[in-house]
């Protein structure tokens, strides 16, 4: 069998996998380049060029009566933007619409779309025209600042960026999906951009910290509340990437008798009114899920919670106030703060807003910038701009000088230039011979009128060659001195910031997010567990139990009063606290379920006690190795099943059940071997987890067994003797008591042991 290639390759042919390389790059890169990503120059993706530089040429300035938007969207595509026209109407809606872009671009007349998602007209039934502001990308146009390019049929030029005053490219943002890249750059405040810029400008050794004294973070078109730290920004801004908080402002509204409401004015970026109402109606009006037969128990606390605190909300938003949406609650009594943090977690009042400063630099290529890079980059373009502006301008001065010095010749010798025009066969090539004169200059005195070789006109010569002159000497001087150009930048952008700047929209202020402490209805329920570590809850308190079933073999061993939205928790035999979700209980008509099931119990731990009230309430932690602390219910709480390590314990030793504690008790301690000690309770160490403190000294072979808090002056002792007979005492708390540490004082000669300890 032969190996040898039956095919040959010339030197034209191209691997099939090479070819497809370079054929998508190429469609990535234009992808890229032609659509997606704006420019660090003007901020603008090339459809939104070609849009504003179709209408400046259309002569749609500001102060223009405006034409159909179907006009303007067939100017674009048949001269510039070879697309479909949807495509080139919507990116005109986006730059009218000034819920969108921080400063809209385009004066819309007509319905243009609302922030609740609405779409704008057809544009057979909208008119349009430039806005005084974008004359910051247009005004300098036609003064040499700008590369102009064929189209794309070779038919017409269109510029290949615009020569912007400010760095657009902040002032608006811009959100685009190209080939394996995006871009989410957010609005900012002009005044705060153009202060970096001018800043940056003057020293450029400035860093991302300096330029953030003057950019704050971003601005958005809508207002709202940045609510990240100043150092979550910087990072942002550093790096080039990240998401800042926002949620949206409101305030409370104080009513007759007590009564309030909140109001809702402004929204995070891209959230309109009506995705937040039908956010409160998906929550209160919940559907059952595909392949369920009812609703998810998280639903129904969804539900439960929101309709406990919210009786209203309506969308009051009109043409005075774009945004209004009021919340009344459900009881004057209702904490306007616990509303609003349930409102704002379950709902789009609160979002994160993601940042990607992805653009074209000044290279050609896209890459992630930060800030420092970006404003560097513009005013090294705003540089060449202003450059290239005083070039063309100093140009068109010289050669109006060139000009006028032509005339002034003709007017000191106009008798013999009229005499050589009158009498030469060709009066071109004699003019430029007698008078030394250019071929441009002999062109002009040709077609000159001679009434303008009048006194009165020689004088007005005069004065022009004059003011021309020092012109030249102006632009001659800019060009060729570096801080001078840089003052007149400075002086530009000085005046466009105080032409167009505002006031900042959105306010900065750290804050927490917003999270959901309760997530259950507010109610009162019994928990019943049973001594093999079954548990149950039944609604309300002091409830008749005289009736309650165990399983054969199981009774009760705990009945604790609490509330659904406090902790509960179960303390293991080897130390560990675990957070039981109320939601997850059964009710009291049935055994309920083992408490194995609710939690992961680790290496085969078993259960001690339950633990419920109210977070900031604290428990006694002790063990029978005779030490123990005081610990605040909420520090033990944790979110994973498997619980969190609260006691540590040696060999043999274990937990004794929790107690609750209050500091004007008296601790009571008895021992196996049937020692007493007491003392007050505030002598005990508030810790989260750990050994403790030594609550008594154990001699060899004792351990402790009881605790007791009390604030009586006796006790009850339940006792047993070696014969089996049960006693009850009472005694003195006074005669037992002792520092703690101590040994304790022996009860009975060690002839009884203390089965229990109880308040008389």
């Amino acid at each position: 069998m032969s190996l040898t290639p039956t095919h040959s390759y010339d030197d034209d042919s191209l691997n099939l996998g090479q070819y497809a390389e370079k054929a998508y790059l190429e469609y990535a890169m234009s992808v890229v380049k032609g659509r997606a990503l704006p420019e660090v120059s003007d901020g603008q993706k090339p459809v939104q060029r070609r849009i504003l530089f179709a209408m400046h040429d259309m002569g749609l300035v500001a102060g223009a009566k405006p034409v159909k938007s179907a006009r303007v969207v067939g100017e674009i595509l048949g001269k510039y933007h070879p697309h479909g026209d949807s495509s080139a109407y919507e990116a005109m809606v986006r730059m009218a619409q000034d819920f969108t872009l921080r400063y809209p671009l385009i004066d819309g007349i007509g319905n243009f779309g609302s922030r609740d998602g609405d779409g704008a007209a057809a544009m057979r039934y909208t008119e349009a025209r430039l806005t005084p502001l974008a004359s910051l990308l247009l005004s300098e146009l036609n003064q040499g600042t700008a590369d102009f390019i064929p189209n794309y049929d070779g038919a017409f030029d269109e510029p290949t960026h615009l020569p912007a005053r400010l760095p657009m490219v902040l002032l608006n943002g811009a959100s685009g999906i190209a080939v394996g890249m995006a871009t989410e750059i957010p609005s900012h405040n002009l005044n705060e951009v153009t202060q970096a810029a001018i800043a940056l400008l003057k020293q450029p050794s400035l860093g991302i910290k300096d330029l953030m004294q003057y950019i704050q973070g971003p601005d958005f078109a809508g207002g709202a509340h940045i609510i990240s730290s100043t150092e979550e920004i910087e990072n942002i801004y550093t790096t080039g990437k990240g998401s800042v908080r926002v949620r949206a402002r409101y305030e409370i509204e104080k009513l007759a008798r007590g009564q309030w409401r909140a109001i809702v004015s402004q929204l995070p970026p891209g959230v309109g009114a009506q995705k937040i109402l039908s956010e409160i109606e998906e929550q209160t009006n919940p559907k059952i899920k595909a392949g369920k037969k009812k609703l998810t128990q998280d639903q129904v606390n969804q539900k439960e919670l929101l309709l406990e605190k919210l009786e209203f909300v309506r969308d009051e938003s009109d043409g005075d106030a774009p945004v209004r949406l009021v919340f009344e609650p459900k009881s004057s009594r209702i904490d306007s703060e616990d509303l609003m943090n349930t409102l704002l977690a379950q709902t789009s009042l609160e979002i994160n807003v993601p940042i990607n400063l992805v653009m074209m630099g000044m290279d050609g290529r896209p890459a992630q910038k930060n800030l420092l890079d970006i404003l560097s980059e513009w005013l090294q373009f705003r540089t060449q701009t202003v450059t290239r502006r005083l070039s063309h301008r100093l140009n068109q001065v010289q050669k109006r000088i060139h000009i006028l010095d032509g005339r002034l010749v003709v007017f000191l010798n106009i008798d013999a230039v009229i005499a050589v025009i009158r009498e030469s066969d060709e009066p071109k090539t004699e003019l430029m011979s007698k008078f030394q004169l250019t071929d441009i200059q002999a062109d002009d005195i040709l077609e000159i009128r001679l009434r303008q070789l009048a006194r009165l006109e020689g004088i007005k010569l005069e004065q022009e060659l004059a003011k021309l002159q020092q012109e030249q000497e102006e632009f001659q001087h800019l060009l060729d001195n570096e801080t001078a150009k840089r003052k007149l930048i400075i002086k530009e952008m000085q005046a466009d910031a105080k032409t167009f700047g505002d006031e900042r929209r959105t306010m900065i202020q750290a804050a927490s997010r917003a999270a959901l402490t309760q997530t259950v209805a507010d109610e009162a329920i019994t928990l019943i567990v049973s001594e093999k570590g079954w548990i149950r809850a039944r609604s309300g308190h002091h409830l008749d139990l005289t009736q309650t079933s165990f399983k054969e073999g199981d009774a009760l061993a705990q009945i604790i009063e609490t509330r659904t939205i406090w902790p509960i928790l179960l303390l293991d035999n080897q130390g560990r606290v675990y957070t039981i979700d109320s939601a997850e209980l059964p009710s009291g008509r049935g055994d309920g379920v083992p408490l194995g099931s609710l939690v992961d119990l680790q290496n085969g731990a078993t259960a001690i006690c339950i633990l419920s009230n109210t977070p900031d309430s604290q428990y006694l932690m002790a063990h029978s190795g005779g030490y123990g602390f005081i610990s605040v219910l909420k520090d033990l709480t944790s979110r994973g099943r498997g619980g969190k390590a609260c006691l540590s314990l040696h060999d043999d030793e274990k937990p004794l059940p929790a107690l609750l504690y209050q500091q004007q008790n008296t601790l009571v301690l008895a021992t196996e071997n049937s020692r007493l000690l007491a003392f007050p309770s505030n002598d005990i160490k508030v810790m989260s987890k750990g050994r403790g403190l030594q609550l008594i000294a154990l001699e060899a072979g004792d351990a402790l067994q009881h605790c007791h808090l009390s604030n009586a002056d006796k006790i009850s002792l339940c006792s047993q003797g070696k014969r089996g007979g049960m006693h009850q005492d009472n005694i003195a708390v006074s005669m037992i008591s002792y520092r703690r540490g101590h040994k304790g004082k022996l009860f009975a000669d060690n002839q009884l042991t203390i089965l229990s300890i109880d308040s008389d």
